[in-house]
């Protein structure tokens, strides 16, 4: 991402707003798998349940110079964007993961906050590379 043609001086913090329903569906959907796959069903109950305890406590903030990512109020990495080389939200028309490429390493996350602010904010802050 070219981070020259980015004004930070006009852009303001957003914080996304957690989004419960890819938790909630594999929650769900793994007990509605019990009666007949039950190690299935549990194991997609099981990844649902954990995804809502991720959705309650982790928060990603957009600053003007790059994506943190927080657990309840404390900041456990943050990622420039200046080091972005790409970006995608995969599975589109129900998108449920998201995955961008630094310098030096890939990241992927499951959609667990507001997709369509997070989308906003990819595209306004680190447009993909025609």
């Amino acid at each position: 991402m070219d981070s020259t043609t980015f004004n930070t001086d006009l852009v303001r913090d957003i914080e996304l707003k957690p989004s419960y329903t890819l938790p909630l569906v594999l929650l769900f959907g793994g007990i509605g798998l019990v009666p007949f796959l039950l190690w299935l069903g549990l194991a997609i109950a099981i990844f649902g349940i954990f995804l809502i305890v991720q959705t309650a406590t982790i928060r990603l903030k957009f600053t003007a110079t790059a994506l943190e990512i927080y657990r309840s109020q404390n900041l456990i990495r943050s990622f420039p964007y200046q080091q972005w080389q790409d970006w995608r939200i995969l599975w589109q028309p129900v998108p449920i993961w998201f995955y961008f490429k630094e310098v030096n390493s890939i990241h992927s996350l499951p959609i667990i906050f507001d997709r369509k602010m997070l989308l906003t904010c990819l595209e306004e802050r680190c447009p993909v590379r025609k």
